[in-house]
């Protein structure tokens, strides 16, 4: 079939008129009739049996009647009025019942002719009746397209109350087939349909709005399912493929004396076999030609901070500077402390660039990174002004990419006139299914295993009527000299709640650990951020031995000597920042214990992610969990929410297919890049960019 048709103005299909057309675009993002066709049923009703009213039981499985209405009338109720139909057949009578959209239903009933009507029904004093009823006259019924299993389509509250029924979407598809003779342009190729026993999509397209039996309603999601997932891993890959072609890199060709003589001299631990192949994958990208785009993913503590200074050298022996950005000063300023120490002997120049950082000594900063005396610049979004220019940036790496824009990516870019080698780090797992689909454009390495020497951190859960016991234990730690975290959630919407939490429970500390046997930080998103700083340097200095923080220590504190995470109120935060709290601790040689506090009541998904965090340390599993308890655009945060706009398969469930559809998907382009002996798959592939129904996933 022609695929212009479907690019056809919904309005022009008959039923449904400017009104209706307006509703549809605004309730359910339906413009043309491809996206109507595309508009894919939720569940299936078996409609292949009629039930007489005395044969009706009180249970709430959906049910179909055949009948006459022989009376209508309003019934006042607390809040408006109710309508109600008094519907009879042979055997009895029950009533329909409507609380919304009363004038349309009065219009357009017709009394003493007979209906089949489809719902839930309620027993009410000694009768049955039946709320919000579908409906469709008896001579209409026998005529329609006969199918033993109803779909029913995804809906809003404006378009029931508009008139727009499961019923009416179910005509207007119907009519769409008839106009369209349900013909539809095949979009895989013949070798991929036999190859994987695939129905064409003609029979695919009907099977999902009106499936003949069960078999054909699998097969046809199936076939569908693939079909998406195969085009959405196209596009990513031969975005990352054009990307290498187009984009050209600096070559960096030199493994030289800086690289050499860090990893023979100065690395301070061997290396574990994840972090040397990572260097491995870095050093094939940075000799190639192409610009390196490249997501580095590793849990807490994994060591990806060495992997990306020994990037950084890579890039100085070829004669170029290197930059690092990060989200926060605290962050930030830690990554200068740390690379400054373990670089000290090597004579080469390090600088940091915050907010902080005062306007004479910025001015020499801008001056030694446009002369070149400047090897390595650390600093925030501070690196991003204008004035901060380079006399040739080579790379450029950036810490808890989720945290950055894609704008603010980009001007780092502009910074030459060949952009720099790209590396992201993040330390939040990224399920390898998500990370397949967001990040499908970028290469991905990950360092799955923790440097030799670090013990697993014990992870428990405790009732706050457990609270002495766990006192007891903290003062047991705090004698073996360790230090102690207890964390408190702060939630945007209850911060007056949270922060009364928070001194309630740091004044319950400071009665349990009094001075002077005990000092206590405290640092909370009210303060001053010097003030925040000074508390944060006491303890990491080891002058408070409990630091008692809202959620602000999130990310990238480095307190080797701090054993103990106690996290309050445990069953308010997610999965993924349980995690990140946790790996606050497990810094040093020491056994580390993370201690969830929850009161008595739990949902049964609080129960999940606690449950989840006693049983493993793997931040990989723990994002698999979170994925399919939250979904994947929550998972993303909100800036990214709808970037799974997935019209039939769904990231979790057919976490194989995808794999599979990326199997094939690659396949297809290594073996003809311009898919030109592909042509079915060229077309389809063409048509998709073009309408724009290839959602353009962002990284």
């Amino acid at each position: 079939m022609n695929t212009n048709v479907l690019q056809t103005p919904i309005a022009y299909l008959k039923g449904v008129g400017p009104n209706r057309a307006e509703t549809l675009k605004t309730e359910l993002g339906i413009h043309t009739y491809q996206d109507l066709i595309n508009l894919f049923p939720n569940r299936y009703i078996d409609k292949t049996q009629y039930y007489k009213i005395n044969q009706l039981q009180r249970n709430s499985a959906d049910v179909q009647v055949i009948g006459k209405i022989t009376h209508i009338k309003s019934v006042a109720q607390k809040k408006g009025q109710r309508l109600v139909a008094r519907f009879v057949d042979e055997t009895g009578e029950m009533e329909l019942v409507w609380f919304r959209g009363q004038k349309w239903i009065r219009e357009n009933l017709k009394l003493n002719t007979p209906y089949v009507i489809f719902g839930k029904t309620n027993w009410y004093s000694g009768i049955f009746s039946m709320p919000h009823p579908e409906m469709e006259l008896l001579s209409e019924h026998q005529g329609g397209l006969k199918v033993s299993m109803q779909p029913v389509y995804p809906s809003t509250e404006k378009l029931g109350n508009t008139g727009i029924t499961n019923r009416t979407t179910n005509k207007l598809i119907q009519q769409l087939f008839m106009e369209t003779k349900g013909r539809f342009s095949e979009t895989l190729s013949p070798s991929l349909l036999k190859e994987l026993n695939l129905i064409s999509k003609s029979e695919a397209m009907f099977n999902i709005h009106f499936p003949k039996s069960q078999e054909l309603l699998a097969k046809s999601q199936y076939r569908l399912k693939f079909e998406e997932l195969f085009y959405i891993q196209l596009q990513l890959i031969a975005k990352n493929a054009q990307h290498k072609q187009k984009i050209k890199g600096f070559t960096f060709d030199q493994v030289g004396t800086r690289f050499n003589e860090f990893y023979s001299e100065y690395l301070p631990f061997e290396l574990t076999n994840a972090q040397k192949r990572v260097i491995k994958e870095i050093r094939a990208d940075l000799g190639s030609n192409a610009q390196m785009n490249r997501l580095l993913q590793g849990d807490v503590g994994s060591g990806k901070t060495i992997v990306a200074l020994m990037t950084m050298l890579l890039a100085i022996d070829n004669g170029y500077q290197a930059c690092l950005m990060a989200p926060t000063e605290i962050l930030a300023n830690q990554h200068y402390i740390g690379i400054k120490e373990l670089l000290k002997d090597m004579g080469i120049n390090i600088a940091l660039l915050t907010g902080s950082v005062k306007k004479s000594a910025r001015n020499i900063i801008h001056e030694q990174l446009e002369n070149g005396e400047l090897h390595i610049i650390i600093g925030t979004h501070a690196l991003l002004e204008d004035k901060v220019q380079y006399k040739n940036l080579g790379l450029a790496i950036i810490d808890e990419q989720h945290r950055f824009g894609v704008a603010q990516r980009s001007k780092l870019w502009h910074k030459n006139n060949i952009p720099p080698h790209i590396l992201v780090m993040t330390a939040t797992p990224i399920p390898r299914t998500l990370a397949m689909s967001l990040y499908g454009d970028l290469d991905i390495s990950v360092i799955d295993e923790l440097p030799p020497g670090r013990k697993p951190i014990k992870t428990v859960h405790r009732f706050d009527s457990n609270r002495l016991k766990v006192f007891q234990f903290v003062r047991d730690e705090i004698k073996k000299g360790r230090q102690v975290y207890v964390v408190y959630p702060l939630i945007q919407e209850s911060e007056a709640m949270d922060y009364k939490d928070l001194m309630d429970g740091y004044e319950s500390i400071a009665r349990d650990f009094p001075l002077p046997d005990y000092q206590i930080s405290i640092v909370h998103g009210q303060m001053k951020p010097a003030d925040k700083d000074y508390e944060m340097e006491r303890f990491v200095k080891g002058e408070t031995q409990i630091m008692v923080a809202t959620t602000v220590i999130e990310v990238g504190v480095n307190v080797p000597n701090a054993s103990v995470m106690i996290i309050e109120s445990a069953e308010r935060f997610g999965l993924s920042q349980l995690h990140q709290l946790r790996g606050r601790v497990g810094r040093g040689a020491d056994q580390s214990f993370c201690i969830l506090m929850t009161s008595h009541k739990l949902s049964a998904d609080s129960k999940t992610r606690l449950e989840t965090m006693v049983a493993t340390n793997d931040g990989f599993e723990i994002a698999e969990v979170d994925l399919k308890l939250r979904g994947p655009g929550d998972l993303m945060g909100t800036q990214q929410s709808g970037v799974l706009n997935l019209k039939i398969a769904d990231i979790i469930k057919d976490n194989d297919l995808l794999k599979m559809a990326r199997h094939y998907a690659q396949k297809f382009l290594k073996e003809d890049p311009y898919l030109s002996q592909n042509p079915v798959i060229k077309h389809a592939y063409e048509q998709l960019v073009k309408h724009k129904n290839i959602w353009n996933y962002i990284s």
